[in-house]
Order: structure tokens, then C-alpha cells, then sequence
């Protein structure tokens, strides 16, 4: 992933520290933002209808919920620049927690913004595969 400044995808010392648990981590990372700057709606795939999306002040619950969220952002065009991805075990069996920090481009601004984006991945029971629990997305001004 072209941009990354620093990471810390070490979940702790309690969890699984396998290659492919750390390796997921930054998968999903990189899966998320390419899907979120090409495919809004592709995103549907991540979330459950108990997940939960704040993104600045307005939080939407449930898959249909969010991706219309989502899609009814004010941009066409976007592109995420990872700075920082740190990712640490939740108390949730299995969940991790993920704090990342970067800029974006939207449609044809010249100056990127910061922001911050907060993940909480869960297991899914059924499938054994993560999915969104909680996401918080903030734009960072000053």
C-alpha cells in the first residue's frame, strides 16, 4: 500500500499474532478503501445489519442503512492515502480494533484532507469471517 508512513498492526500480545491474523489487518484495510473509492456500494459485503457507521456526525445502523449512507455522499471522486494503521485485539472473541489516520481527494480538489477512521471487525458466528462492527469516520480540520 503506496503512502504508508508508519504501522502498527500488531493486534497484542494476547491474540493471535499470526502472520495471517496481522496480514488480514492491512488486507482489509487496503480491500475497504479501494472498494470505498471505486464501489460505495460493493461495501454492502462488510457490514451486518447490527453494524454501525458514524461518519462525521450522522450515524446510520444496519447494511441497508449504511451503504445508503454511503452512496448519498456529497463526492463523486475519492482517493484514501493511508499515514498510520495500528490495530489492536477487542474484547469481542476474535474482534480487533483498528485505528487509521490519512488524507483524501475528493472529485477535483488540489488540497488533501485529514482524517481518522476508527473500525471495530467482528466474527461472524455463522461464516467465521469479520465483518464491520463499528465505524467512526472524522475529517480532522486545523
Amino acid at each position: 500500500m503506496s503512502g504508508v508512513c508508519a504501522r502498527n498492526t500488531d493486534p497484542g500480545p494476547r491474540a493471535d499474532t499470526s502472520p495471517n491474523k496481522i496480514l488480514s489487518t492491512e488486507q482489509f484495510i487496503e480491500f475497504y478503501y479501494q472498494q470505498f473509492d471505486t464501489d460505495r456500494k460493493a461495501l454492502s459485503a462488510l457490514y451486518r445489519e447490527q453494524s454501525m457507521l458514524t461518519f462525521e456526525s450522522t450515524s446510520a445502523l444496519g447494511v441497508d442503512a449504511i451503504v445508503a449512507k454511503l452512496t448519498s455522499l456529497p463526492f463523486e471522486k475519492v482517493k484514501h492515502q493511508v499515514s498510520t494503521l495500528d490495530a489492536q485485539p477487542s474484547m469481542v472473541e476474535g474482534g480487533v480494533v483498528i485505528l487509521v489516520t490519512g488524507q483524501l481527494l475528493v472529485d477535483e480538489e488540489q488540497r488533501p484532507m485529514n482524517y481518522t477512521q476508527a473500525f471495530q471487525l467482528a466474527r461472524d458466528q455463522a461464516s467465521g469471517q469479520y465483518f464491520v462492527f463499528n465505524d467512526v469516520f472524522k475529517l480532522v480540520y486545523g
